[in-house]
């Protein structure tokens, strides 16, 4: 496959963070961790290979702490795996985990500058299209009052809607359509409808007939891992298969302490 039809490449994706049974204990291997490991390790992730095609449509399905917000997060550079190597070609707009970037003593406006540049659209560019953005997230006059003031609500609209003019290459929707109202669900629902049409999409979504609807390709994380990937249809219908069929204890997390 030629790397010019490659947007997502990922060799190895795993993400551990430290478990401490005792505050003392951070004391201690901060002094004494060269000899000593004074932690557990709790793999959130681990030995994900994935490769997306330019123009892609994938959607990511499995369980409550399954690894896939993680995955998205390690793909946006919103946090580094602890073992793996990923590849990115093309712009990222990360929906809704850019609210997570806002300065919410700033306005609206102001921060669609801010994290435009983040997205790397420049100032010129973002000003010939905020009134576009403003239109899209319809927060009305809060558009230029501090974003300390705004609801969860109002904060995705807003995230949403810079992520939409942004002209990014690579869509990465986490759970976008289980926010806001009706309405606003309708114009992300389309918003998204229209970009798989030319763009590359990686989706995490609870709605299992939008993901067969949208997507060419789904992957089920399991547990941290990779457990099934392949055509909607058939890998959702074991997926909720395993839904009702396997129970949903904390005891599932047990094997990804180490």
């Amino acid at each position: 496959m030629s790397s010019e039809t490659i947007a997502i490449s990922g060799r190895g994706l795993g993400k551990a963070y430290q478990l401490y049974d005792r505050y003392d204990d951070r004391l201690l291997q901060l002094l004494f961790g060269r000899w000593k490991r004074y932690y557990r390790e709790f793999w959130v992730m681990r030995d994900i290979d994935i490769t997306v095609r330019k123009g892609e449509r994938i959607g990511l399905v499995g369980r409550n702490g399954s690894g896939k917000t993680t995955l998205l997060q390690i793909m946006c550079g919103i946090t580094e795996p602890t073992t793996g190597t990923l590849s990115v070609t093309g712009r990222i707009a990360p929906i809704l985990a850019l609210g997570a970037a806002f300065d919410y003593e700033l306005t609206g406006r102001e921060n669609a500058f801010v994290a435009g540049a983040i997205l790397g659209v420049s100032r010129k560019e973002m000003a010939e299209r905020i009134g576009e953005v403003e239109a899209f997230a319809a927060i009305g006059e809060f558009f230029n009052r501090p974003a300390k003031m705004y609801s969860s609500g109002m904060v995705a609209r807003l995230s949403f809607a810079i992520c939409a003019h942004a002209s990014a290459d690579i869509l990465i929707v986490d759970e976008a359509l289980s926010v806001g109202d009706g309405a606003f669900q309708d114009r992300s629902r389309r918003f998204i409808e229209r970009f798989a049409e030319t763009g590359t999409v990686l989706m995490v979504s609870h709605e299992h007939e939008q993901i067969e609807r949208l997507c060419q390709r789904v992957l089920w994380l399991d547990r941290g891992k990779l457990r099934e990937e392949g055509e909607p249809h058939a890998v959702m219908a074991n997926y909720l298969k395993a839904l009702e069929d396997e129970p949903d204890t904390g005891d599932r997390f047990t094997d990804m302490i180490v």
